[in-house]
Order: structure tokens, then C-alpha cells, then sequence
């Protein structure tokens, strides 16, 4: 009995170690995997931003073609035009499920004011517009909420640094008129 009374501590030794060991490499791991789900999302998130974004650019390049207003822009067909507009709109819609998904509420929201912005700028190609409707104004206004869709998009993906506003330089390059408040 003694044998095994002078071994106990060396016994009881190794259980602590073994369940500390354990216990550490159970926290390592699901810290891991934490970190492996987080970066996985950040990759799909990036990858709904990104889809979202080329659409509602797209829609927003055959509107202002429409419209004459891109500098870029030579001897559109107004028609053919219009029918990839609508389809760039259909796959606007689409990547819109995606950002609501994955997206946080800043990006979201940021996301949707620059989805209607564009919206107003291709009625306006279609020939749908209100009365008080300004193309110069609009055009604005959509380069300014894309501007903070980046912002939003790039804060919720954890990208340090801020983002290059390119509404006041897409002004200057193409002649508008500057904005009141600047």
C-alpha cells in the first residue's frame, strides 16, 4: 500500500497533465477552426461584394451610355444596349441575395442606397423619370453611394486603410458641375 501511496502524486501528476494538455489542444482547436470559419466567410463575403458590385457597375456603365453622358461611350445601339442593361440588372438581383446574406448591416444598407441610385439613373436611360429628375445630380450621387459601399464593404471585411472616394474625380474627368456642399 505504501508503493502505491508514494506513487499517487506521480499518478496524479500525469492526470492534471494529461487533461491540461487535453483542455489546451481542445482550445486550439476550435480557435482554429473559429479562425478558418471566419476567414471562409470573408472569402465568400468578398466574393458576394464583389459580384454585387460588377453588376450594379454594369448597369450603371449601359444606363449612362444610354444616356450619353459616358465620355467613354461611341455610337451606342440604344437597343442593344438596353437589353444588356436588363440583363446586367437580373444578375444585380441576383447577387443582391448574396450580399444580404453575407453582408453586415453597414455594407447593406450602403449597398442598397447605391442599388437604388442606379436604379434612378437607368429609369432615366429607359425613358421612366420623374419630373425633377438631373442626370448630373444623380450621377453624383450614385458615384457617392458606391463610394460608401466600398467604404462599408472594406470595414466589414476587416480591410485597414481607407478607401479612395472616385465621386469627386469621376466629376472633375468628365466636366460636371461640382457639388454644392464641396
Amino acid at each position: 500500500m505504501s508503493a502505491l501511496t508514494d506513487q499517487l502524486p506521480a499518478l496524479l501528476g500525469v492526470l492534471l497533465g494529461t487533461s491540461g494538455t487535453i483542455l489546451a489542444t481542445g482550445i486550439a482547436d476550435r480557435s482554429r477552426w473559429q479562425r478558418q470559419q471566419a476567414a471562409r466567410w470573408d472569402e465568400r463575403r468578398l466574393q458576394a461584394y464583389v459580384e454585387f458590385a460588377n453588376a450594379v457597375k454594369e448597369v450603371h456603365t449601359y444606363a449612362l451610355r444610354i444616356a450619353n453622358l459616358n465620355a467613354l461611350s461611341h455610337d451606342v445601339d440604344r437597343e442593344q444596349a438596353l437589353a444588356r442593361m436588363e440583363e446586367a440588372d437580373i444578375r444585380r438581383t441576383k447577387t443582391w441575395e448574396s450580399v444580404l446574406l453575407l453582408g453586415d448591416a453597414a455594407s447593406i444598407t450602403a449597398a442598397r442606397e447605391w442599388r437604388a441610385a442606379v436604379t434612378d439613373v437607368a429609369r432615366y436611360a429607359r425613358g421612366m423619370t420623374r419630373p425633377e429628375f438631373e442626370l448630373a445630380t444623380e450621377f453624383d450621387h450614385a458615384n457617392e453611394t458606391r463610394d460608401r459601399f466600398y467604404q462599408a464593404a472594406r470595414a466589414s471585411l476587416g480591410i485597414r486603410g481607407p478607401a479612395v472616394p472616385q465621386s469627386d474625380w469621376l466629376a472633375e474627368k468628365l466636366n460636371l458641375p461640382a457639388r454644392p456642399d464641396a
